[in-house]
């Protein structure tokens, strides 16, 4: 089901212009990606005097911008400790600031241009539930930052808590209404795949870069690389740096009103927010890949049922972050051989603020402005035991999948596979997928990731076939969903019943 926003501004309403490559184009940059991230950047430098063009594989605000619970604040989860610890006292104030300022942007480009979006000033808090040392370890640090935060009890969660910090003055919008204005004056060419950046090297052409798309070629002098997950894997590395997961949201009717935004301390915990009459809630979390992670949706609607009974479901949907590891994301140089293509990635479930800070963290860079903020957030700070310590996760991962490879069933039990199911099967010499759909077909897919090659998990709360290594999706049929990967997965055919 597609998510509340986008139920309101369908694809089709979104005001794009939509183009078609010719090749030679040239601009000043290229932003690749046309999510909140990437059309914020591309907006900012329009607004800076810069020739700018988007490329987006599918549609405007069609990956997590349209996915998300669409909160804009500095109040990241308990992140502030964490920070304080790992990154020093500058760096965690930095990212606070740096946040902070998000939110006013946006007030600012909203209030100037008259857009309607359903933008809201609303208190923001982080809550716990049972263990209270871990808020006030958490405002410790906030404490220590000066940053203005309030300890509360007493809130309109459905459940008592133990404490809570509360940040005001934050906000929450409609993400898409938002996208859609900004995009109006942009040059975007929509359903559009980048095949490859590439230095310009002994072409005549004076642009030092080259954009190579199914349709054409673009020079350019900087590309930003805003797809989520970044797709150049090397230099940069960013498969070593990062994973992803998933979160289930479910939006109700005849719901209360929490009077703000909330998120818990635990993973068994639930986010919460009001839109337009709907109270929307958040929760069921997991590593892409996670085979354990079958109900995600029922959690979320078990425990609704508790809490308001007479609630009522009207949407449900679900998203996908990249999580870095050291809870900052990684916004300017892809690499420090790659000068001129920037990335902006790793926003850790808080896109909305983090888009912004990108945003302006990028375009400072290709204008030639100092930043401040950019060495906190630079992608070129390197954790070699870290990432020692995700690559051992994802080779973890890789060898769980294969060894479950090794307990595929033969093809004569392919009749257990009940509608809705997805199991692996010994087919034709093959360990492949195979899922049986409401009309008794059974798709067949490769489970081998086109990525860099780790085995897919099946994720029935989707029914997609996930990769626990670097998050990218494929839907029953094998195509492509979510990033790095670039290619679907080899279609091997479709058994009908007989």
């Amino acid at each position: 089901m597609s998510s509340i926003w986008r139920s309101e501004v369908p694809r089709d309403k979104l005001v794009i212009t939509k183009k078609k490559i010719k090749n030679h184009t040239k601009a000043d940059v290229v932003v690749i990606g046309g999510g909140m991230a990437g059309i914020l950047t591309a907006y900012l430098l329009q607004q800076s005097g810069v020739n700018v063009i988007v490329i987006e594989a599918n549609k405007v605000g069609s990956g997590q911008t349209e996915n998300t619970t669409a909160k804009i604040t500095a109040l990241h989860g308990l992140k502030y400790n964490k920070l304080l610890n790992k990154m020093g006292e500058e760096n965690a104030n930095k990212y606070y600031q740096a946040n902070s300022k998000a939110i006013q942007q946006y007030r600012s480009i909203i209030e100037e241009n008259n857009i309607i979006c359903d933008f809201e000033e609303k208190d923001s808090y982080v809550y716990s539930r049972n263990n209270i040392e871990n808020i006030e370890n958490e405002l410790n640090a906030i404490d220590a930052l000066k940053i203005p935060a309030d300890f509360v009890k007493d809130t309109k969660l459905p459940f008592s808590i133990k404490g809570a910090i509360r940040f005001r003055h934050q906000a929450q919008f409609h993400p898409l209404k938002f996208l859609n204005s900004i995009s109006e004056s942009l040059t975007i060419y929509e359903d559009t795949r980048v095949i490859s950046v590439e230095e310009n090297i002994g072409d005549n052409n004076n642009n030092k870069l080259k954009i190579f798309t199914e349709d054409g070629t673009i020079y350019s002098d900087w590309c930003v690389v805003a797809t989520h997950f970044p797709f150049i894997k090397f230099p940069g590395l960013y498969f070593t740096r990062m994973y992803q997961e998933r979160s289930y949201v479910v939006a109700y009717d005849k719901a209360p009103d929490v009077s703000g935004m909330y998120i818990g301390d635990s993973i068994s915990d639930y986010s919460f927010r009001n839109y337009n009459g709907h109270l929307i809630m958040a929760g069921g979390n997991h590593r892409a890949g996670d085979p354990l992670s079958s109900n995600s949706y029922q959690i979320i609607r078990k425990a609704a049922k508790e809490f308001y009974p007479k609630s009522l479901e009207k949407y449900h949907w679900s998203a996908q972050d990249c999580m870095t590891l050291d809870s900052i994301p990684y916004i300017g140089c892809y690499s420090s051989s790659l000068e001129n293509v920037l990335v902006a990635t790793g926003f850790e479930k808080w896109g909305m603020s983090t888009s912004m800070v990108a945003a302006n963290i990028l375009k400072d860079k290709i204008i030639g402005r100092e930043n401040e903020f950019s060495d906190t957030f630079s992608p070129q700070r390197f954790d070699m035991s870290a990432v020692s310590s995700n690559l051992m996760k994802n080779t973890i991962e890789a060898v769980k999948g294969i060894s479950k490879e090794g307990l595929s069933i033969p093809l004569k039990e392919v009749e257990d596979i009940q509608k809705g199911q997805a199991k692996r099967i010994l087919y034709n010499g093959k360990k492949i997928g195979a899922y049986r759909d409401d009309n008794d077909k059974i798709h067949l897919v490769s489970t081998k990731c086109t990525h860099l090659g780790c085995q897919l998990e099946w994720n029935p709360n989707e029914l997609t076939w996930d990769c626990p290594c670097h998050g990218s999706r494929f839907n029953y049929k094998g195509n492509l969903l979510n990033n790095p990967a670039m290619e679907d997965v080899c279609i091997d055919g479709i058994i009908e019943k007989n």
